[in-house]
């Protein structure tokens, strides 16, 4: 079920959001709810790297742990 809310535009977004409505053939609403939830997306996908980045802060990977790994970064002869 979908809720109506208000939101208040500035004259330039609201024109940049009607001309892409427009191009992308939708509706005003249907734009900015894509958007909305893209730009959620993409809050919860940074928020997940800080809080992985944090842990290999707080734990890094030893020269052991890396090491086993570089034989396969490594073409083979061809």
């Amino acid at each position: 079920m979908m809720e109506t809310v208000q939101v208040v535009l500035d004259k330039e977004l609201l024109q940049a959001t009607d001309t892409a409505a427009r191009r992308m053939r939708q509706n005003r609403s249907a734009l900015v709810r894509d958007a909305l939830r893209r730009h959620l997306s993409a809050l919860e996908i940074r928020a997940k790297e800080d809080r992985e980045r944090e842990a290999y802060l707080k734990h890094p990977q030893t020269p052991e742990e890396t090491s086993r790994w570089e034989a396969e970064g490594v073409w083979p002869p061809e």
